[in-house]
């Protein structure tokens, strides 16, 4: 399923099964190339599998495609900001923890994540209300075959990924024959560490882009399951 010409950006919130919350959330951004949105493959399937683990899910409709003479990540990143300060205000309402607010990103989404995660100090927008003075810093990031991480035909990180200490522990997974895009997660990866930013990374040898979380042969199709133990170490996933 894929959205196009999404003029009007929009959440959906999958709460987690009242028996297994966790009080955890994740913002979830499908990937396009910033010009459709993946909605079920890298959107509302994803949500689904969070939910199993205790995680309530919100998915994001941000807005594409790029609008001319625009950067393409200018309107989705003041999406995103939105969301995180919305699912933030909403967290007494909604039974969630606000200091264990993720997000997690594919290809396209997945840039969109790490430039939340670069640019959470601020709002990239006017100012609307009490959500927009809520922090919409994310507290983990989750990063599923990334794109645009750096700049092309470089190993230089574009300017809305300016790293510091500020930015939360991230989770890298790629394929070495995702060759348009393995190199942007190395020089990521190792841009993270050396800004101090706790950072686990998952390479393997095949596997592709755009796998979502369809099982394959391949093992990069266990994904999910390393997520899993990362948050656990990080305490993203214990009891309320």
């Amino acid at each position: 399923m894929r959205l196009g010409n999404v003029s009007k950006p929009s959440i959906t919130v999958y709460r987690a099964p009242k028996d297994k919350a966790t009080g955890a959330t994740v913002i979830i951004c499908p990937g396009g190339g910033y010009h459709i949105l993946a909605w079920d493959l890298e959107g509302t399937e994803v949500a689904e599998s969070f939910n199993r683990m205790g995680v309530t899910a919100v998915v994001l409709k941000y807005r594409v495609p790029v609008r001319k003479g625009r950067p393409r990540f200018e309107a989705p990143l003041q999406d995103v900001q939105r969301a995180t300060g919305i699912v933030r205000s909403r967290s007494k309402e909604w039974g969630i923890d606000p200091t264990r607010i993720g997000v997690l990103g594919f290809s396209a989404g997945a840039h969109l994540a790490a430039a939340l995660s670069c640019n959470s100090e601020k709002r990239s927008y006017t100012v609307l209300d009490a959500a927009d003075k809520v922090s919409c810093r994310p507290d983990f990031v989750t990063l599923i075959y990334p794109a645009y991480l750096v700049e092309e035909g470089t190993t230089r990180l574009p300017p809305e990924l300016g790293l510091s200490e500020a930015v939360a522990p991230t989770f890298i997974v790629q394929t070495e024959d995702d060759s348009d895009l393995v190199g942007g997660s190395l020089f990521y990866y190792l841009a993270l560490k050396q800004a101090k930013v706790p950072a686990e990374m998952h390479l393997f040898a095949k596997g592709g882009h755009g796998y979502g979380l369809r099982p394959s042969s391949a093992p990069v199709t266990g994904w999910p399951k390393m997520v899993e133990n990362w948050l656990r170490n990080l305490g993203m996933l214990k009891a309320m």
